[in-house]
């Protein structure tokens, strides 16, 4: 198994992942770990859009009372839209599909999509989305995707992606997985720092950001290594839960 890492979406091209690639994806702050509490909170999906106008457009497709749109740009929660922060969501999004919008997370989900498979990964799943590809695959090229953010490198992806590649490692052994630089860089910078999550990503850019808007409550939550066994996998457009993709293959 190969494993490499790209450092921002902007690296991300659709020869690179083509239909042979397993692509796992990180927006640690926010859009991956929003995704993850959604499916947590009993959302029936989450569709990630490009920006606000697109969730709008495909919004009218659905009930007012089927729907959640939930949304950032820049850091600033969308006019009309919820918060992606998943300490203000989960009263909102039970039984419920919802349309995501961020600046980066979603935009960096929606070009991998040429992969054979597509995950969206976070600290708070990292271990069971690693588990899962081990178990599933043998001899792949995995291309970890940190989204990062507006074409600059973001410190708590690179430590999430860290935290999944030293769980593949782990499971699979260090023989049998070819690192590439980037990947290796990765997980000697989180072996470093396994137990700092909540300081790596309260001291990011992004963290900081978080703070100003006195989102500590949603720092110390996606801080949490391993904490949910949700594997979210991008199918027609959608993600959902691992369980139910074979569900939605059969209708």
């Amino acid at each position: 198994m190969k494993v490499h890492l790209l450092l921002k979406k902007e690296e991300i091209d659709t020869v690179q992942m083509s239909d042979d690639k397993i692509a796992v994806v990180f927006d640690v702050l926010l859009a991956t770990s929003t995704i993850i509490s959604c499916l947590q909170f009993g959302a029936k999906e989450v569709i990630p859009v490009m920006n606000g106008e697109e969730a709008i457009l495909m919004a009218k497709g659905y009930k007012t009372e089927d729907v959640a749109l939930v949304g950032e740009y820049d850091g600033i929660t969308i006019d009309g839209f919820l918060s992606p922060a998943p300490s203000r969501l989960e009263e909102h999004v039970k039984n419920k599909t919802v349309l995501l919008s961020t600046t980066n997370g979603t935009v960096a989900i929606r070009q991998s999509a040429p992969a054979k498979e597509v995950y969206i990964a976070s600290l708070l799943n990292g271990e069971a989305v690693s588990k899962q590809i081990i178990k599933t695959y043998d001899n792949e090229t995995i291309i970890v995707v940190c989204s990062g953010s507006s074409n600059q490198f973001c410190l708590e992806d690179f430590y999430g992606a860290g935290y999944f590649i030293e769980q593949l490692v782990k499971e699979y052994g260090l023989n049998n997985i070819e690192l590439t630089d980037s990947a290796l860089a990765s997980r000697i910078f989180y072996q470093n720092l396994s137990h700092e999550a909540y300081n790596v990503l309260s001291e990011s850019r992004v963290g900081q950001m978080l703070h100003s808007h006195e989102l500590q409550q949603d720092l110390a939550f996606v801080s949490k290594q391993g904490e949910s066994s949700i594997i979210p996998i991008l199918l027609e457009k959608k993600i959902i839960c691992l369980e139910k993709m074979e569900t939605c293959k059969g209708k």
